[in-house]
């Protein structure tokens, strides 16, 4: 890939513009979890050693070009000046003023640029005036690179460009695991509906070898395959589609595995009776919650013959126990044979990683993004323009 590090720029004396996400869960004022806040320590710290001045850029929210007192980033600040252990200088209100007044060792941190309308619109003049605040522009959000605004796309192509630590290991895992994988690669991709997953699964059938599918979307292959699955989530006007995508995968060699046994209940609720049965055993009046110990058998199999593995989505109903069982026992197999070096494991998307967290998985894996929306579009092969500005890549991108 042709984008450009940290490591790329002479960054001393240099005013960096740094794209990072900071866009963290807050209650009553306070962030609640300040996970992209520790992300983005490496790079402010990287530019610093370099002896550049970091700049950050960020929204919070969706003010929608309006001043909103209650997405200010001035509540993030507490979190930030923790995280980093050192004063961060917020600037409000006279932007170029607070870049001008910054020596050796400060870090500033520009308010929501969403507060202005030609953040979203990815304005010209609004990417210019950005510019006019630095030397040096650094891209560290990845989870906002599909997004063409100014702070994303514009503003790269107004100063010498390259991505932060973040985004540089974002990239790189993607590339690992999907632009240049070592093979046999497998993806499991679960969540409750195939119509909010067509590009995704229409890329990946093409990319990788064993495609396991899990979630209310297993049910909708089911039911194009004639199985009978109750009163389960399933989207029975998509099982053409199902069908579709079932044939093209059979043209690209890439082999779909959807349950064999099930766990069923009458009640979509924590520890509610339940049973496991074969899959054409569903009862007219039950629900599908998750996939059974067979199923997870055969996961394993595929899990223990592959060298990539990429994971978007739970195969049951993690939130609700003991439905989360399919989940665990598959996610615990792929950070057992990742620890142990057999296997290279990407994953992504707010369901992952709240499940993978669960299982107690995630530390293990080789990659977690946390980007959702990008990690998605990189997946479904589509173009990111905040990554294409950089100079670089999308590695998700489609054949043809």
């Amino acid at each position: 890939m042709t984008w450009k590090t940290l490591d790329d720029m002479d960054l001393n004396g240099k005013r960096v513009l740094t794209r990072v996400d900071i866009n963290v869960p807050m209650e009553n004022g306070r962030v609640t979890d300040a996970t992209r806040i520790d992300r983005i320590v490496p790079t402010v710290k990287d530019i610093q050693a370099k002896g550049g001045l970091p700049i950050l850029l960020a929204h919070y929210g969706r003010p929608k070009g309006q001043v909103v007192p209650e997405m200010s980033l001035s509540h993030v600040l507490p979190a930030l000046v923790e995280a980093l252990g050192q004063k961060v200088a917020f600037a409000d209100g006279d932007y170029a003023a607070a870049s001008g007044a910054m020596t050796a060792g400060d870090v500033l941190l520009v308010e929501n640029l969403r507060f202005a309308p030609g953040e979203e619109k990815n304005d010209p003049g609004f990417a210019g005036r950005l510019a006019s605040l630095g030397d040096i522009y650094c891209n560290d959000a990845f989870s906002a690179a599909h997004r063409a605004h100014a702070s994303t796309e514009a503003l790269a192509r107004l100063l010498p460009a390259c991505a932060g630590r973040l985004m540089q290991a974002e990239l790189a895992a993607l590339e690992s695991a999907l632009g240049d994988p070592t093979r046999p690669v497998a993806a499991v991709v679960g969540g409750a509906k195939v119509s909010t997953k067509l590009d995704l699964l229409g890329n990946l059938v093409s990319k990788v070898d064993h495609l396991i599918i899990g979630g209310g979307m297993a049910n909708t292959f089911l039911a194009a395959q004639g199985v009978n699955v109750g009163k389960s989530l399933a989207e029975h006007d998509m099982t053409g589609t199902a069908q579709q995508i079932m044939a093209k995968a059979d043209t690209a060699g890439c082999a779909i595995h959807l349950p064999v046994d099930i766990v069923v209940t009458r009640d979509f609720a924590a520890h509610a009776a339940n049973q496991t049965l074969h899959v054409e055993s569903c009862p007219d009046d039950a629900i599908i919650l998750d996939a059974g110990p067979a199923t997870v058998a055969r996961i394993s199999d595929v899990f223990t013959t592959s060298k990539t593995l990429i994971w978007n989505g739970p195969l049951g109903a993690f939130e609700l126990e003991p439905f989360n069982a399919a989940t665990n026992a598959a996610a615990v197999q792929a950070a057992e044979l990742t620890a142990a070096g057999a296997l290279v494991s990407v994953a992504g998307g707010g369901d992952t990683v709240a499940a993978l967290n669960a299982a107690g998985a995630a530390d293990r894996f080789t990659y977690i993004s946390t980007a959702g929306g990008a990690f998605l579009e990189w997946m479904e092969g589509k173009t990111l323009p905040g990554v294409a500005a950089l100079g670089g890549e999308t590695k998700g991108e489609t054949d043809g």
